[in-house]
């Protein structure tokens, strides 16, 4: 497969990603580097702690160590969202109706289109945040479980509880159900009964001989994908129960040699899995048929990110090696 356009940051590149087909590399050190016509870089922060896409109008949401939540849009250039002084923004999220979620400490803060924010404090460090797809509510990740809230109503919020700490929050595609990664090798999960959630049932997910740190959702969230194994464990979530009781897909098995990052493609049920050595591999869901997109590189695999055709994926590692490889060619 070809390799378009590699590129050498330095440093640890947090996320590789779309704005719609031009490929852009958010790095640890602050900077937002584009492919567009040539390598375009923006100065963004002090340091970026989170970066996340924002799907509904092809922008990034950034979080830094300067206390600063930044939109970058498509000319690189700039808009800052919220400024909270001497503290560190490592946890950002984008939801529906132009929402933009970030968090300190114990705060949750949701910042609405027109400018108003909201605050939801919990008892623990909010460690992760996710929108519903629908309605206007967010899942909040914290020690010992997650709290849901209603961002428009002043709705009593829904403790989901589970001892450990939950580091990483996701809805599935439907709404159906949340799955939290853990500090411990597992993932954990509930599914939503009815509007409130009260009568959430749990899932355990376990068996990982490493922490779960990369999770993704198929198309129509039939499957979901995650890292922490030496291949990409794949479970079931198409049936009403979930994956409960069935056993996962184990896809792009290789010895000893631990998956990294996983992304789904946006329209077929193809995963990027990408490893601890820099390698990358597309294995169909179908058959189990795999594809080298990538040998073996420069530091463990740590972003992909698809364009919005599917034909270009983009990554980034650890130690700076980014790139775009052509699927279609």
């Amino acid at each position: 497969m070809p390799s378009v356009a590699p590129l050498d940051i330095e440093g640890h590149v947090v996320a590789a990603t779309f704005l719609g087909d031009m490929p852009v590399f958010a790095a640890a050190s602050g900077t937002i580097h584009r492919l567009d016509g040539g390598e375009k870089v923006t100065e963004a922060h002090e340091g970026i702690l989170a970066c996340v896409k924002d799907p509904a109008n092809q922008t990034l949401v950034t979080g830094g160590e300067d206390g600063k939540v930044l939109r970058i849009a498509h000319d690189g250039s700039i808009t800052e969202l919220a400024h909270l002084p001497r503290k560190w923004i490592s946890v950002v999220a984008t939801g529906p109706q132009g929402a933009v979620a970030y968090a300190q400490g114990k705060t949750a803060f949701v910042r609405l289109a027109d400018g108003t924010t909201k605050e939801f404090t919990e008892q623990r460090t909010v460690e992760a945040i996710d929108f519903a797809p629908k309605g206007l509510r967010i899942a909040l990740a914290r020690y010992n479980g997650v709290t849901l809230h209603w961002v428009g109503t002043s709705g009593a919020p829904i403790d989901l509880e589970w001892k450990g700490a939950h580091t990483g929050v996701t809805f599935s595609p439907d709404g159906r159900f949340i799955v939290t990664t853990m500090q411990e090798n597992a993932l954990h999960g509930w599914k939503l009964d009815g509007k409130s959630g009260a009568d959430a049932r749990h899932m355990r997910m376990t068996g990982y001989p490493a922490k779960v740190k990369s999770v993704s959702w198929s198309p129509k969230g039939k499957w979901l994908a995650s890292s922490g194994a030496p291949a990409a464990i794949v479970w079931p979530f198409s049936g009403k129960d979930g994956p409960m009781g069935k056993a996962p897909l184990e896809l792009g098995t290789r010895a000893n040699i631990m998956v990294t990052d996983v992304s789904f493609h946006p329209a077929e049920e193809i995963l990027a899995i990408g490893f601890i050595d820099g390698m990358i591999l597309a294995v169909r869901i179908a058959d189990g048929k795999e594809v080298l997109l990538r040998r073996p590189g420069k530091g463990a695999i740590t972003s992909m990110g698809w364009s919005s055709t599917g034909k270009l994926l983009a990554y980034a590692s650890d130690a700076g090696d980014c790139g775009v490889i052509d699927i279609s060619a």
